[in-house]
């Protein structure tokens, strides 16, 4: 996942490893803490995230490299700190790393940042994204009070990614299995085909930014929801590296931008 502004501290923490779990086939579940851990606060938002930071084998002295991950929970009394980490086999840093991670290794990270919270002044919320998204999902739906009404849709590869997600009485939470199609497959027609509730919404969609990017026009063109009521960006870039998609971020976003408003433009010109 990539970075979203907010405020991130700049000086890295040294989190120990006290333990990790394979939560389903592709998703490992590793907890932080530790004395570097004293001094770590966490922020208001179910967003937030750290960048763990990889020294490069061939270069150790060269600036690490960064894989961006969403805090899934912060247990303050414990000073522990819980992350998510999807892994396909070797590929990758972080994966290969939380599949052989044994407790007591160490790693640095930056953050925290973030920049969303559920408003619980608004009717109601769509949450939706794929396997990268749904650490902020889950933390989003544990935040919400009981009585607020949640749209919640969730792709990932099979039945075996699902999991039991705890969430307010009136959440209605759907998983989306894309097999072997390619991301986002599944979400986009469910997120354009839904049947949006009255009232003002708040809208969090996340994931691969090729999606990403088609549910963006969905929501503030075809939608026309305003902008401030809707989180909205790409993760991760399919044939990207997080290095690769943090160096072309800013143009493909504004690209995104600048089509979307002359669609914005062309459709209020023409109208139905």
């Amino acid at each position: 996942m990539t970075e979203r502004p907010g405020r991130q501290d700049r000086t890295p923490t040294v989190g120990q490893v006290l333990r990790a779990e394979r939560v389903t086939p592709h998703l490992i579940r590793v907890v932080l803490g530790g004395p570097g851990l004293a001094e770590f606060t966490a922020g208001p938002y179910t967003d937030q995230y750290v960048k763990l930071l990889f020294p490069l084998d061939d270069a150790p002295d060269q600036r690490p490299s960064r894989r961006t991950y969403t805090v899934r929970r912060w247990d303050a009394g414990n000073r522990e700190l819980t992350i998510d980490v999807v892994e396909h086999g070797d590929r990758g840093l972080a994966g290969p790393w939380a599949a052989r991670v044994t407790p007591g290794e160490r790693i640095a990270f930056l953050g925290p940042g973030g920049a969303y919270a559920p408003d619980p002044a608004v009717d109601w919320h769509l949450l939706a994204g794929d396997e990268s998204a749904l650490p902020a999902i889950a933390a989003t739906l544990e935040q919400l009070p009981a009585s607020a009404r949640a749209q919640v849709l969730i792709e990932v590869s099979g039945p075996d990614e699902e999991q039991k997600l705890d969430a307010p009485g009136d959440a209605s939470i759907t998983w989306l299995h894309r097999g072997d199609a390619v991301v986002g497959s599944a979400l986009v027609p469910a997120v354009t085909q839904l049947d949006f509730p009255p009232g003002v919404l708040q809208a969090f969609v996340h994931g691969e930014a090729g999606f990403v990017k088609e549910l963006r026009r969905h929501l503030l063109v075809e939608r026309g929801i305003p902008r401030e009521q809707v989180s909205i960006s790409g993760y991760w870039r399919l044939g990207h590296d997080e290095d690769g998609w943090q160096a072309s971020k800013r143009e493909w976003n504004r690209q995104v931008e600048a089509e979307q408003d002359f669609t914005a433009t062309i459709r209020g010109s023409h109208p139905a």
